[in-house]
């Protein structure tokens, strides 16, 4: 766990959070900042910077998509759709240096997104 990390912090239930799901390997917890009526923030309980930082034979991102179309079946997006965006940078808009996935969902979804 990065000692500074909000996420880990969260995981270890320093900052507390609406959780959705857990699991040995992952958190999931509702967006402080919401962009869509349904904005859940699928982590990965062992820290990594970003998606560019997960060693190649590290199975987390594959866990991590799972996790959130689980999740997205469990909140009722399943049938109307979701979207799944990973930040990676300052310019492609990442702010919290855990690896995230943005669960976003209940509205329909213009491209390109912002």
């Amino acid at each position: 766990m990065a000692q500074h990390c909000t996420f880990c912090k969260i995981i270890n239930k320093e900052i507390p959070a609406t959780v959705v799901y857990e699991d040995d390997l992952v958190l999931a917890f509702n967006d402080i900042k919401p962009a869509a009526p349904f904005h859940v923030l699928v982590i990965p309980k062992v820290h990594h910077d970003s998606i560019a930082d997960v060693p190649a034979d590290d199975s987390i991102v594959s866990v991590l998509t799972n996790r959130a179309s689980h999740i997205a079946g469990q909140l009722g997006l399943a049938n109307d759709g979701y979207r799944l965006v990973v930040n990676h940078g300052d310019n492609g808009g990442q702010t919290v240096y855990h690896l995230h996935l943005h669960l976003l969902g209940g509205r329909f979804m213009t491209w390109p997104p912002g």
